[in-house]
């Protein structure tokens, strides 16, 4: 469940920023996750519940956004939403398309106290 390091990563960040704010509680903690980024938004929950005990975010919600898949097509400069796994361009069919979005894993910002 590498989903653990991952919000341990985002956790000491969160942290770090409200301290420098002054603030001594986070009560929100808001999130970008791509669909394509890997992870379990179910299991973030559950590795945010475990790894904020402790600290100024013991009682903090997580909230997620989920970030759709866009891929970009350089063949006939197309950008759309992939229908399944292969990042296919619908319009010629390209195979290599670049992913624009739906890969991110990061913090977006902080509800504090």
């Amino acid at each position: 469940m590498h989903e653990v390091g991952m919000m341990q990563s985002i956790l000491n960040t969160a942290v770090e920023r409200a301290k420098q704010e002054g603030a001594h509680h986070i009560d929100e903690v808001h999130m970008r996750v791509g669909v394509a980024a890997g992870v379990v938004p179910d299991t973030l929950e559950l590795a945010f519940d475990v790894v904020k005990r402790g600290t100024i975010a013991a009682d903090a919600r997580l909230d997620t956004e989920l970030v759709p898949v866009i891929c970009y097509c350089a063949n006939c400069t197309l950008e759309f939403q992939p229908t399944d796994l292969l990042y296919e361009c619908p319009e010629c069919h390209q195979a290599n398309c670049e992913v624009r979005q739906g890969q991110e894993f990061e913090l977006a910002f902080l509800d504090v106290s």
